[in-house]
């Protein structure tokens, strides 16, 4: 069977997390990099598919074709290592140190953010003909998402920011249980169907996604959004930053390795209940310190 039972998976999401946190500065931008422009590239195609239909939903229902290529190629979004790095921490893995799991999270800003914005600029040039004309309607519609998710969120103040924070974690609570689902299956196509369903309901449902945001934000400057960046940074990718960290270690990393990798004992039945009938559950392995 391709499917992956609960506890196997757990310790699968412990190893990937121990294996980002050693693996070389090199391999980390690389792989985040393309992560980033994988997930900008299946953003200009959702909205591209939004603008020419008028159906978000068929957009949003398409959105995940980047995410499940992106996953199957082995790169890394911040979304996902702020779910898997750190139960390699909470494992006490040898060697495993939190200014490890800072790096990891540092290089993989670093090159979401580059890929994003490489992916940003090209379609920049492709909608204006090279900043010859005016944005075609996919670029106008990219300016416009800028501006309502900064100044929409500022014209509310402190409501707007605690919206976009909650949005921020509502969107990894989506997207790391698509990660997590990945590994509920040894098949391609288990993978893709298991990956696909939350992707699409973040989407959907116009969650904030740090590293999608890292392309429609600079895309949305350059083609003509009315927004300043560091509008982008303090009241978008920050607290999406901050809510995206809360909502997949808090939903989906620590729930899961709570009950799944350090499994409580079962209550013993009363005098004179017979036992459950059934296996007794899989003995958890000791933690490498």
């Amino acid at each position: 069977m391709s499917y992956v039972s609960p506890p196997e998976f757990v310790r699968k999401m412990i190893d990937a997390g121990e294996s980002k946190v050693f693996m070389s500065a090199r391999d980390t931008v690389i792989r985040a990099y393309m992560a980033g422009a994988i997930l900008a590239l299946s953003a200009v195609f959702a909205v591209t598919i939004t603008v020419q239909t008028g159906q978000a939903l068929l957009g949003a229902l398409l959105f995940p074709v980047g995410f499940c290529v992106l996953y199957l190629m082995g790169f890394d979004l911040l979304t996902g290592v702020f779910t898997l790095t750190p139960l390699a921490l909470i494992d006490r893995r040898r060697g495993v140190r939190l200014r490890g799991v800072l790096r990891n999270w540092g290089l993989v800003f670093v090159g979401n953010f580059a890929g994003a914005l490489t992916v940003a600029v090209i379609m920049a040039v492709i909608f204006t003909y090279a900043f010859t004309v005016d944005p075609n309607a996919i670029g106008q519609k990219i300016g416009h998402i800028g501006e309502l998710r900064t100044i929409g969120y500022a014209d509310h103040g402190a409501a707007g920011m605690l919206t976009l924070f909650l949005r921020g974690v509502l969107c990894n609570w989506m997207v790391s249980t698509g990660v997590v689902a990945a590994l509920m299956s040894t098949s391609v196509s288990g993978k893709v169907i298991a990956m696909w369903m939350p992707i699409l309901l973040f989407f959907a449902m116009g969650f904030e996604h740090s590293v999608v945001n890292m392309f429609l934000f600079p895309s949305g400057l350059m083609l003509g959004g009315h927004f300043t960046f560091g509008d982008y940074l303090m009241w978008n990718e920050i607290p999406t930053v901050v809510g995206n960290l809360v909502g997949g270690i808090t939903f989906v990393g620590l729930p899961l390795y709570a009950t799944h990798a350090r499994t409580a004992p079962r209550r013993a039945a009363a005098p004179g209940v017979p036992a459950p009938a059934g296996p007794e559950p899989e003995p958890v392995p000791e933690a490498r310190v």
